[in-house]
């Protein structure tokens, strides 16, 4: 029987001190553990590829703070949050003197690297059955890869550390340009790719769990860091590889890819993993991991409506009014906005309440809050700040409609036509194929930005979209985004990337702070 790669109680096999010795005391402690004396079998090395996922289980990353910072700064979304660290990061306004959210994640997707580091030195040194060994390589490449593209998407030139330390000098890496980092996070996709396995479902090792890493989640992770570099041609290529997999299909039900009761399903690509049950009980936020901490995550109640949970991150009512423009085959609104977003209609129910009813003679009664990622069905509210639910970072669908925006920049009208309404199939969107196929190639951007924004809302994908389209840098489009979400009247050139932690600035000579910070 498979066990959930989420019940694993990740092990910390990568965060080792270093020996050392003074003019008076030239003795080493024989019980210390060290990198040196840790990697010895094969069970140390899955325990090493294990700790290299933790991290993105912290609350820098997917517990909470990388789907916040990737959601805020989007069109799709707004926050009113009282806590500077989310409210500033959606007016583009972070204070470089208080690292509060943003220096969580810059720390944490080094400490992913760090680990990878150590499997990536010390594996291949181990006698231990080279298949097994293999995909504990393209696991740890394929991660590093996934910080990388993070640390250049958020912070743009930063450094490329590619190996564990072995003395207090190797902890100084050179800042670099973006372009490298962006490099960097391709080389090690490239090198994951021939190591991982299509599936676990098979696999007869310690290593059969699902949720690891795939070829197919580094085919797609390949893909879309050309994408983001415009290089559309190998991005399509890749994303077409991915397709012809055959392993990836859209879910029937758009909803059972946020539910909680679909884990790892036919749709997804790579999630990460979140559990009720596995590991403590104790809120883990920062640092070395616990084996007392849960591994649970705390976007619900992050997101949370009034009454059930904090409510730092809303839907916009651009986003709303986007789901109400176009009917289904049988004129119903798009089943996507229910999933999306709570809001007072008939028998609109949240946490066993009708929504009239909690919110009859507030202000919160017209308003409209997070659904996606929410246990509003199953729980009497999120302040225990602990959902099971996984984080989904690759769905089939993004592949699909990346692959068509490719396809659009290539000039194969027709071919990013059938990929898009295949999306639309799935929530019974009339079948416009025939005339998406006739348009220019602007007016097919136009409606994959539609697409996008109704597929992925409260995703995490909507502010990297608008980057990569250049809205940021054209005046009539930044006043659209203005208009769509009023906290871009606070936008500057340069804001775009999130700024560098001072203390990293402080501690590295010749790290340069990102413009306009």
């Amino acid at each position: 029987m498979r066990t959930r790669f989420q019940n694993i109680i990740f092990a910390v096999a990568a965060l080792f001190l270093f020996s050392s010795c003074s003019k008076n005391l030239n003795q080493v402690n024989p019980n210390a553990q060290t990198s040196a004396s840790f990697w010895k079998t094969s069970s140390d090395a899955l325990q090493g590829v294990n700790a290299a996922y933790a991290p993105l289980l912290l609350d820098g990353l997917f517990m909470r703070f990388t789907p916040v910072l990737t959601d805020v700064r989007g069109d799709d979304v707004r926050s009113n949050s009282p806590w500077t660290a989310i409210r500033n990061a959606a007016i583009f306004s972070l204070n470089t003197s208080d690292p509060s959210g943003y220096g969580w994640t810059f720390d944490e997707l080094y400490e992913g690297v760090y680990r990878c580091n150590q499997v990536l030195d010390f594996v291949p040194g181990i006698q231990m059955d080279q298949n097994l060994k293999n995909r504990i390589l393209g696991q740890a490449y394929f991660l590093r890869g996934l910080y990388f593209f993070y640390l250049a998407d958020l912070f743009g030139n930063v450094a490329i550390p590619l190996h564990a330390p072995q003395s207090p000098k190797d902890f100084f890496s050179p800042q670099m340009p973006v372009d490298s980092v962006w490099a960097q996070a391709m080389a090690d996709f490239k090198a994951a790719i021939p190591l991982l396995p299509v599936s676990y479902a098979n696999i007869n090792g310690p290593d059969n769990q699902i949720g690891r890493a795939t070829k197919g989640a580094a085919m797609a992770f390949l893909g879309k860091t050309y994408l983001f570099n415009h290089m559309y041609q190998q991005a399509a290529e890749q994303f077409k590889n991915v397709i012809d997999l055959g392993v990836y299909a859209l879910m029937p039900n758009y909803a059972d890819n946020f539910d909680g009761r679909h884990k790892n399903n036919q749709e997804s690509i790579f999630e990460v993993q979140f559990s009720l049950t596995a590991g403590g009980q104790d809120l883990g936020w920062q640092g070395i991991p616990s084996s007392t901490w849960a591994k649970t995550n705390a976007i619900a109640i992050t997101y949370g409506p009034p009454n059930f949970g904090w409510n730092d991150v809303q839907p916009s009512f651009y986003l709303f009014n986007e789901f109400q423009k176009e009917k289904t085959v049988d004129s119903s609104l798009d089943p996507r906005l229910d999933v999306t977003i709570l809001y007072n209609k008939p028998g609109e129910m949240l946490y066993g309440h009708y929504f009239s009813d909690v919110y009859t003679g507030t202000p919160y009664l017209n308003d409209i809050f997070c659904k996606k990622y929410e246990n509003w069905d199953t729980k009497p509210n999120e302040y225990d700040w602990k959902s099971g639910k996984d984080y989904i970072i690759m769905r089939y669908a993004d592949v699909l409609l990346m692959y068509a925006e490719c396809e659009n920049e290539l000039g194969n009208v027709a071919e990013c036509a059938h990929y898009i309404q295949m999306v639309r199939n799935r929530v019974n969107l009339p079948d416009r194929e025939a005339e998406f196929a006739t348009y220019s190639q602007q007016q097919m951007r136009d409606q994959i930005s539609h697409e996008r924004l109704l597929e992925f809302g409260l995703e995490g994908h909507r502010f990297d979209d608008i980057r990569r389209w250049g809205w940021l840098n054209d005046p009539a489009k930044l006043n659209e985004l203005k208009q769509h979400d009023p906290e871009f009247n606070y936008y500057k050139p340069g804001r775009d990337l999130l700024p560098i932690p001072q203390g990293e600035i402080d501690n590295n000579p010749g790290f340069k702070q990102n413009p306009s910070y």
